[in-house]
């Protein structure tokens, strides 16, 4: 089987304990106007495109297929409306201005690469993290993938937002050490207004998830402006002592890493702060947090 991916990240620190290796899927069902993978939103293979790093060489224009480049010595025109991202402009491309994001691999040949790291994984009680965009609109490939990194007695953790199907929730669960769980916000307009659909799907599976005795760190996007609010760290507090089977929070404070791959896409931003939130915005809500929950809160800047 394959899946759609458009990164394998080795060494990672944040995405579950020790130190692991993250898969990230293409395509979401979601979009967060804050998201720091926006070349994750959609499944299908895309160019990415940087202005500042383009020489102008013309190496583009000499390999696409359909034309879609036009190259002179003061800029670089690229037209997306019939680009089938066949990657031909990136592999020509001697700058990296072009980058082709997102590519079918299958499970086995992922796993392999996993493996190389299984040593870090022991020492450290590491192991694989599947993550996106959203590994569950890969449904059955992202089980396909976690089952077999648990026949290979990898730890296995998923990092979800929540809108998928109960029954690939049910299926996860046997191969499935952690779930690291989004919650945005309680409010379900205010989550449809800042991701395009509400929260009910995303509250059933998390009760579901609960129910069936699995291990959640739910983790929480801070962002200004949206949810930077008392409101919602007591909804945070409320949620994590109602659901014995969450472990820890993890907040995570907005950054704008993604306004820089939105432009190389081609989009506009629907949310966009120049700065990233600060330690001194945030502490307040942290002490309060803390004060009010009896598992342990994290929070990396």
């Amino acid at each position: 089987m394959k899946g759609t991916i458009f990164n394998i990240q080795r060494f990672c620190v944040h995405d579950g304990p020790g130190i692991r290796t993250t898969v990230f899927f293409k395509g979401c069902p979601l979009h967060c106007a804050w998201c720091h993978n926006p070349e994750s939103h959609r499944r299908q293979p895309e160019i990415l495109y940087s202005a500042k790093d383009c020489i102008r060489c013309g190496a583009c224009v000499a390999v696409c297929p359909e034309r879609l480049h036009i190259v002179s010595s003061e800029e670089h025109r690229f037209d997306r409306s019939a680009c089938m991202a066949c990657g031909s402009c990136a592999a020509a491309c001697p700058a990296g201005a072009l980058e082709l994001c997102g590519k079918e691999v299958e499970a086995e040949t992922i796993l392999s690469q996993v493996l190389r790291d299984a040593e870090f994984y022991r020492a450290s009680g590491g192991g694989l993290t599947l993550s996106g965009g959203e590994p569950l609109a890969q449904g059955a490939f992202a089980l396909e993938l976690a089952c077999m990194a648990k026949q290979a007695d990898l730890h296995v953790c998923v990092e979800t937002c929540g809108y998928c199907s109960e029954d690939d929730l049910r299926r996860m669960l046997p191969y499935v050490d952690l779930f690291l769980y989004d919650f945005k916000t309680e409010d379900s307009s205010t989550h449809r207004h800042y991701t395009g659909a509400d929260n009910l799907r995303i509250n059933e599976n998390l009760a579901f998830l609960n129910r069936s005795g699995a291990s959640i760190i739910l983790r929480c996007p801070i962002v200004p402006g949206v949810n930077l609010t008392d409101e919602h760290f007591g909804a945070i507090a409320r949620i994590t002592r109602k659901y014995a089977a969450i472990r820890q929070v993890d907040i995570e404070p907005y950054h704008p890493l993604g306004t820089d791959k939105l432009m190389r896409l081609d989009r506009a931003a629907a949310y966009h702060d120049e700065m990233p939130l600060r330690s001194q915005q945030i502490d307040p809500y942290l002490q309060e947090l803390r004060s009010n929950v009896s598992i342990p809160v994290a929070c990396s800047f």
